[in-house]
């Protein structure tokens, strides 16, 4: 079990919610905010990019998932698993070249 929620939850947010809307909002719903301001750095650095950005960014490299109009859910949803099948392979064979050698090692970076 967790526990009790607190009070007046905190959020850290980014320079891009640095508005009087924004503040608004989150005093009227009860959070307690720290917002990066521009010009300063973030309180709070993330190192690498937010892990969904990087998948959304990997996704959107199948250009058939770009410029997908089929209705049909179970197309739509085929090729979202073959575009995450083969986003985890592309990432296993990477993450094997940089780990293990082998003399007939391939030299280049490309996928053929």
């Amino acid at each position: 079990m967790i526990g009790p929620l607190p009070e007046r939850p905190c959020l850290h947010l980014d320079r891009g919610y640095d508005s009087g809307k924004t503040c608004d909002l989150l005093e009227r719903l009860g959070f307690d905010a720290q917002i990066a301001t521009k010009g300063r750095p973030a309180p709070i650095q993330v190192g690498k990019r937010w892990p969904v950005e990087r998948t959304h960014s990997w996704m959107n490299g199948y250009g058939k998932l770009r410029r997908f109009t089929d209705r049909r859910t179970v197309i739509a949803a085929f090729y979202l698993d073959l575009a995450a099948a083969l986003t985890v392979i592309r990432r296993l064979i990477n993450a094997a070249r940089n780990r293990y050698r082998w003399p007939d090692r391939p030299t280049t970076r490309r996928l053929r």
